[in-house]
């Protein structure tokens, strides 16, 4: 496998950037300055709003071109279509495993840690119509309307729309079309490769804005609910944080290391979109690079497509730790002692509820409403106790579903056969990485890798 010429590298690319040119230091700063801006001009931090639903927006936006054309040309270049079928077949395996277990996960704290007890509130005092529209569109969510809206209106309405679920529909119905329909096709592929190109450059223009982003929903966050809201709920906050890191470092890092890399070594590749998640609260805002990068370390382009965007709706840890712990938090809080059958009860629904709630804005907040509607006891009033904190752990569960995705990637790529183990090494150490065959050409024309290839992992700025 060839490996670019440094003599033939763009100059930018041949020097290492200095620090305040690279993306994490940047997004870093800005969530630094965003903070310190919100607590002490609270009002001018909350009017900066705008800033970080910009930048989302934008990124929004892009999503729907970068899945269509990741998943549709990785199906068309397969030469084994029966592959497409083991690689969602594994990665549902994957999810279903791993949502459930975060479930569990937070449940167990929960009974060990009871963040709630103590606090004594008599139900019949909280603000029910605080959280009667996450309650409202819980009721509306059913599985089997979920299931209905993954079919898009038209075959174009699904990249318009912006439904994740129904885009990846469309990008796997129209990649077997081409790859059934070669070598007449081939022009249609081509065009549909040269495309990705361009938009993934557009990608990399759009990156360029995200510290601007991050300062304002940070500014925003703490501006708007103040880091004394904290204060009140701190154990429930302390306690997820802690538990999601412990998911991540220890049973995420068990499936990494069995997967042949470091957990660490893969959040420090991904270090800079895991700081735009953190300042923008939404993992949305970093799926477009995470999906170019899982590639760039060796993950086959068809498996990127279809574990990542998927993961989006189906591989919820961070969310999955925050139901449980939340409902028992809530039922501790006002005096309700939940049976051992009540509890695994509230795991069952939970497992239905948070796929049937995949892409409905707030998704965490509404699939806990969804869950404590199902579960009578527990009142879903309660939920009025956690909405004001509800934004600073929204970061978390962001955070923790984002590595989550990650780790399925590279995961179900090996059990695949199709992980370049080569690849994956020199990405997470570092290192300069070799070029696929027949993408030298490529990289002079674009070099929408460069950095990568050159070793300046997530130096994009």
């Amino acid at each position: 496998m060839p490996t670019i010429d440094r003599d033939r590298q763009p100059e930018g690319v041949r020097r290492r950037k200095p620090l305040y040119r690279l993306l994490y230091v940047q997004v870093l700063a800005a969530i630094a300055l965003g903070a310190l801006l919100g607590h002490f001009f609270p009002d001018l931090g909350a009017s900066l709003k705008p800033l970080g639903d910009a930048f989302i927006n934008l990124v929004k936006m892009i999503i729907a071109p970068v899945i269509f054309l990741t998943v549709a040309t990785g199906i068309a270049g397969m030469k084994n279509m029966t592959s497409v079928g083991s690689v969602a077949i594994k990665a549902l395996a994957y999810f279903m495993f791993f949502s459930t277990l975060a479930l569990i996960i937070g449940l167990v704290v929960a009974n060990v840690v009871q963040p709630g007890a103590g606090l004594n509130i008599d139900p019949a005092t909280l603000d029910q119509t605080a959280v009667a529209s996450y309650a409202k569109t819980a009721h509306e969510q059913t599985l089997s309307g979920f299931l209905l809206n993954i079919i898009p209106t038209t075959l174009f309405s699904a990249l318009t729309e912006g439904n994740i679920l129904q885009v990846l529909l469309v990008a796997i119905l129209a990649g077997v079309a081409i790859s059934a329909t070669r070598p007449k096709s081939d022009l249609v592929l081509d065009a549909l490769t040269s495309l990705s190109e361009v938009v993934f450059k557009l990608v990399h223009m759009l990156m360029k804005l995200a510290p601007i982003g991050a300062f304002g929903a940070i500014a925003f966050t703490i501006g708007e609910f103040g880091i004394g809201s904290l204060a009140s709920l701190a154990a429930l906050v302390g306690t997820f944080y802690l538990t999601s890191l412990l998911f991540v470092l220890v049973v995420l890092g068990l499936v990494a290391r069995f997967a042949g890399f470091s957990i660490f070594a893969l959040i420090k590749y991904l270090r800079a979109e895991l700081l735009l998640v953190l300042g923008t609260s939404s993992s949305e805002a970093a799926l477009p690079s995470l999906m170019e990068k899982m590639e760039i370390a060796g993950c086959r382009k068809a498996v990127v497509g279809l574990v990542v965007p998927t993961g989006y709706s189906f591989n919820l840890d961070g969310t999955n730790i925050y139901m449980t712990l939340a409902a028992l938090f809530i039922a501790q809080a006002v005096g309700i002692d939940l049976t051992l059958g009540e509890q695994i009860a509230l795991v069952l629904v939970a497992m239905i509820s948070s796929k049937g709630a995949a892409g409905v804005t707030g998704a965490g907040f509404v699939i806990l409403a969804a869950t404590l509607s199902v579960v009578p006891s527990v009142p879903v009033a309660g939920m009025a106790l956690i909405l004001g904190i509800d934004r600073f752990m929204s970061e978390c569960r962001a955070l923790t579903n984002f590595v989550g995705n990650a780790v399925a990637t590279v995961v179900v790529a090996r059990w695949e056969g199709v992980l370049d183990a080569d690849r994956l090494r020199a990405a997470m150490a570092g290192a300069p990485l070799p070029l696929p065959e027949g993408d030298i050409e490529r990289h002079e024309r674009t070099g929408p890798h460069s950095e990568q290839i050159a070793g300046t992992l997530g130096e994009r700025a």
